[in-house]
């Protein structure tokens, strides 16, 4: 009988996701299968709320950024009876595997649907956070920090030409993954992450070492999750001589066009996913483990935390110096 593959975007977006969705349609195509894109993320799955998906409806869609299918934060989903409402959506259509492209988050609730309806469950993971645990690097991450290190470059320019420090603040609540890469990238300063956090009195003595060397500028890169960077700046502004400003560059970092490298993963994680319900290996995490497409047990990936690699922040301090 003829294979249906279901699809949901989920949490927050990531450039590239047009991109996954793109791939696991033509791909299952390309093997005789049916296509059906739930929208609006897991909501999607309550309401019954889906749409077909052809070669054709995905065309001209692997250069834009967001989701076609949307998506939207759906706390309901946690509850276990709404679990059994997505899981008895599947069934109504019929549905042999699910492909759910998200982050951390998603994975935990695709961990738990795959417990409950009895479908193949595959998760691709896609965040410009980079914290899913067991891939190198995820959907959007690329893009994300393309975009970030372009808005911090313009930034410098100004900050040289006023003498100015400036605290720009990038995404990342919970993990400095971003933050990192974004700051070793632009030669900050100082790179502020939850997991490593330093306090005002630390910052400014950074700076003011700086000064003394004769730079008269500076960019303090730091992740949303990391502290108040308000409150950080009007304390900076307070203590030291030098004028000091604050960027937040924001929800540009979701959007934009996606760059080659989130192309070329969204494409390779897709034909990994089919390849998966092909072989009907299901509750799988598509992973990138040394330059290698893998996949691990959707369950570890769900439950295990990922680990920021510190030493690149000793680097980033001696390469600011």
């Amino acid at each position: 009988m003829t294979k249906t593959i279901g699809i949901v975007t989920s949490g927050g977006d990531a450039p590239g996701m047009n991109a996954a969705i793109r791939g696991v349609t033509r791909i299952s195509h390309c093997m005789g299968f049916n296509v059906l894109g739930f929208e609006r993320g897991w909501d999607g799955l309550l309401t019954n709320n889906f749409k077909r998906l052809g070669p054709r409806s995905v065309g001209g869609i692997i250069q834009s950024g967001g989701t076609i299918l949307h998506t939207l934060r759906c706390p309901a989903f946690e509850e276990p009876e709404n679990q059994e409402v997505g899981a008895e959506t599947l069934r109504k259509n019929n549905v042999d595997a699910l492909v759910v492209i998200g982050g951390d988050g998603s994975f935990r609730g695709a961990l738990e649907l795959s417990k409950r309806s009895g479908v193949q469950v595959l998760g691709i993971p896609a965040t410009i956070d980079n914290d899913v645990y067991g891939t190198d690097e995820t959907i959007g991450f690329d893009t994300a920090v393309n975009t970030a290190v372009g808005a911090i470059d313009k930034i410098r320019d100004t900050a040289i030409s006023h003498e100015r420090i400036f605290v720009v603040e990038v995404m990342g609540r919970k993990r400095g993954f971003l933050a990192l890469q974004v700051g070793i990238c632009v030669g900050a300063e100082v790179i502020l992450i939850p997991e490593k956090p330093l306090d005002t009195y630390q910052v400014v003595k950074i700076m003011e070492k700086n000064a003394a060397k004769g730079k008269r500028a500076g960019i303090i890169v730091s992740a949303e999750g990391a502290g108040d960077t308000t409150k950080l700046t009007a304390e900076m502004q307070k203590q030291t001589d030098s004028e000091v400003r604050l960027s937040i560059v924001g929800y540009a970092q979701r959007g934009g066009s996606p760059t080659a490298r989130s192309r070329l993963l969204a494409s390779l994680f897709a034909e990994k996913a089919v390849d998966l319900i092909c072989e009907e290996m299901g509750n799988r995490a598509i992973v990138l483990q040394n330059g290698i497409i893998n996949s691990i047990e959707l369950e570890k990936s769900a439950q295990g935390t990922k680990k920021l690699d510190l030493h690149i922040l000793k680097v980033a301090d001696i390469l600011s110096s």
